[in-house]
């Protein structure tokens, strides 16, 4: 007995494909947003602050740092954001839910990028290295804090008194004596 086509399952192709990976896009627009990766070409430029971007719809999303605007709310707590994937992230907070989990030990994370910083604790790796001395990191995070070591500077400050810190952790810690 044959299936009629309309109930038939075809396999998804994606036609188009690029000349430098191999990776397959369904739409000729897909492909060429993505061949920027491989060209480094970024067309679209902030007007504020020269940074640009390889697509419009990120330069956009950055405009509001300009703006301080944050459409996006949290219908629990109130607190707003500039991105939706940033409320999408936090509303996790509220839920419990971790939905990334670490294969090697259990360890359950509310985002992907928390679990991908974890694994390294696993491997070992410290894929971040300061320029200046060789010294590596597992977050660029943690490599952008360490260069203070080398500039001197501190910029996290107590409001209450002036103070200067080089991290927002030595902050925090001091400002308990103002309580």
């Amino acid at each position: 007995m044959s299936i009629p086509n309309s109930q038939m399952e075809l396999p998804s192709v994606a036609p188009h494909e690029c000349p430098e990976c191999g990776k397959r896009f369904s739409g000729r627009n897909k492909l060429t947003i993505h061949y920027r990766v491989h060209t480094g070409e970024k067309p679209f430029m902030c007007t504020k602050c020269g940074k640009s971007f390889r697509e419009k719809h990120r330069l956009t999303e950055h405009q509001l740092i300009h703006t301080g605007e944050k459409p996006f709310m949290c219908t629990e707590c109130g607190k707003s954001f500039r991105k939706k994937q940033s409320l999408t992230a936090h509303q996790l907070i509220h839920t419990g839910e971790k939905p990334f989990m670490c294969t090697e030990c259990g360890k359950s994370f509310r985002q992907k990028h928390q679990l991908t910083a974890h694994q390294l604790i696993h491997t070992g790796e410290k894929p971040f290295m300061c320029t200046e001395c060789g010294k590596s990191f597992t977050t660029k995070a943690k490599l952008n804090s360490h260069y203070t070591v080398h500039t001197g500077e501190k910029p996290f400050s107590c409001t209450e008194c002036g103070k200067s810190f080089v991290s927002n952790g030595n902050l925090t810690k001091h400002q308990r004596i103002h309580a």
